[in-house]
């Protein structure tokens, strides 16, 4: 299996376990007389099986993670991290110029005008380098996502 597939699966056993939340709680009470929905102690075994299936899988992402390069002197934990810290940087930087380009509407000279205390230009060109970088770093995150076959337990 590629580990990009295994990344696939990861999120497919996520969501699964994350369905059982609420048709376990359906099941979790009834009045009395009645039967629940679904019988809760299936559930659980249910619940049982993908978290044990999902930790598996997520051990092997992380192993395979670690000793997979993504680049010649950068491993694909160490590209992942980059890339998160990029797209929060971008987040943060794109927020401020959102915030320092904002228009005022002064509908009298009495009225207090705002003014940006930050270069919006500049800072817009660093939200643009930004991206460009998260862009080029998850498309080789990507294809050695698909190019890496994931470690086996």
């Amino acid at each position: 299996m590629k580990l990009a597939e295994a990344l696939i699966l990861r999120a497919d056993l996520q969501k699964k376990i994350e369905q059982l939340r609420p048709r376990l709680t359906r099941s979790a009470k009834v009045q009395e007389g009645e039967t629940p929905p679904e019988n809760p102690q299936d559930l659980m075994k249910e619940l049982e099986k993908l978290a044990q299936e999902l930790e598996d899988l997520i051990h092997r992402i992380n192993k395979t993670n670690a000793v997979t390069m993504c680049e010649a002197d950068m491993s694909l934990t160490a590209a992942l991290a980059k890339r998160d810290v990029l797209g929060i940087k971008r987040g943060v930087y794109h927020a401020l110029v959102e915030a320092a380009s904002e228009q005022q509407n002064r509908y009298s000279s009495s009225e207090i005008k705002m003014q940006s205390t930050v270069k919006v230009v500049k800072i817009q060109k660093q939200v643009d380098d930004l991206s460009r970088q998260y862009r080029e770093l998850d498309t080789k995150i990507q294809q050695t996502n698909w190019n890496t076959d994931l470690i086996e337990s």
